[in-house]
């Protein structure tokens, strides 16, 4: 190999090597020789591709790609950012006001995740699982969920077009949002059936709880003597309120456990005083379901609190900090996770209900025929009891 090019390989893998370092990898197994393998490969692929494609290639672009495939190897949130991804994100400027409400994930293009009560996104009928397989007419397949929830806001009332596919269709839909200003209320509230009451927690936003604690007080008011808390499509809040709020309806216990890679766990319990709410309850939960509120359905469940009921959540369990590398961009890496409060793996693997029910499928576009199959049970479930 010719000694420009060595250079031009060994500097543009720098970031790999900074990324591996970062994890571990080349800590733990240099003392082996096959340990370098794959960086020798790199480095081949790297020099095949300079000296050997039928065209010049643009290095800056083939680089990007490969830290992209990298991160995006670990888990959906952890990615790679350019140089002008990592300055918006230590600029500290507050991003526009206007949102669609949709929280992303990704499987080869950005996923919806959820579509926040009452937003744009919801109105429209956008549903966990979706793909946008594009946003104003550009492909998502190499866009980070960073770089898309920030393509997602704009200013109130501006437009944006997403190219979504759902479930086994072969052909996109386009669809309009308008970015607005979402409601700040994350909990609402009924009787759903004689003494049964429903709570929808839509977000884990600050004040949760004490919302919560506020709208069961005047449900109880109203004659429920019993609970069903929806938490089907909630991916948005802080854990810290996750299980802030889970300290309502447990007692006693453990609320969550968060590890750090060779580190001691940090386990959060109960507390006296904790457990003030002590009505019969079940939990409704789907694959729209995700962060704070898994944090609190598995502080729930674990300690016999309540029952859940739906589909399996989502398994997104993860705190993501920046690591910045030497020419500016940075990865976006998961470095804590949580587990359940019975000390299971939940980042990646999600919470599997008690009583399975699975989720009406809808096509684009049509209207959901108002049945609630997991609500239905939910209420059977408490009749039973």
């Amino acid at each position: 190999m010719k000694y420009r090019t060595r250079l031009l390989v060994l500097l543009l893998s720098a970031p790999i090597l900074v990324f591996a370092v970062l994890g571990g990898y080349l800590g733990r197994t240099f003392a082996q020789e096959d340990s370098y393998r794959p960086l020798r490969i790199f480095e081949d692929v790297v020099s095949l591709i300079l000296n050997s494609y039928v065209e010049d290639v643009d290095v800056d672009r083939v680089m990007a790609g490969a830290m992209r495939r990298l991160s995006g190897g670990l888990d959906a949130d952890s990615a790679y950012l350019t140089p002008g991804d990592v300055a918006a994100l230590e600029s500290g400027d507050a991003l526009p006001e206007g949102r669609t409400g949709v929280t992303l994930t990704r499987q080869f293009y950005l996923r919806v995740l959820s579509a926040r009560d009452g937003s744009p996104a919801a109105e429209a009928g956008l549903r966990p699982g979706d793909y946008i397989r594009g946003i104003d007419g550009e492909s998502t397949r190499n866009i980070s969920i960073f770089e898309g929830t920030q393509r997602l806001r704009g200013a109130t009332g501006s437009m944006v077009t997403l190219t979504v596919i759902r479930g086994n269709a072969t052909e996109p839909q386009e669809i309009a949002l308008t970015r607005a200003r979402l409601a700040e209320a994350s909990v609402t509230s009924r009787i759903a059936a004689p003494a049964v009451g429903y709570v929808r927690v839509a977000a884990f936003d600050t004040g949760v709880a004490d919302e919560i604690r506020d709208t069961i007080d005047s449900l109880e008011e109203a004659g429920a003597q019993q609970l069903v808390v929806d938490l089907r499509g909630t991916a948005d809040g802080s854990y810290a309120d996750g299980v802030e709020a889970a300290r309502l309806f447990v007692g006693s216990g453990t609320l969550a456990i968060r590890q750090r890679r060779d580190e001691s766990q940090e386990t959060t319990v109960a507390e006296a005083g904790d457990g003030g709410i002590e009505l019969p309850m079940v939990l409704l939960v789907g694959n729209g379901t995700s962060g704070a509120a898994e944090l609190f359905a598995s502080a729930l469940a674990d300690n016999a609190r309540a029952e859940l009921i739906g589909g399996r959540t989502f398994g997104r369990a993860a705190e993501q900090r920046l690591i910045k590398l030497p020419d500016g961009s940075g990865l976006w890496l998961s470095w804590a996770q949580y587990l359940t409060a019975g000390g299971e793996r939940l980042h990646q693997q999600g919470l599997e209900p008690a009583i399975a029910v699975p989720t009406p499928s809808v096509e684009m576009g049509a209207e959901p025929s108002g049945d609630d199959p997991a609500l239905d049970r939910a209420i059977e479930h408490l009749g039973q009891a």
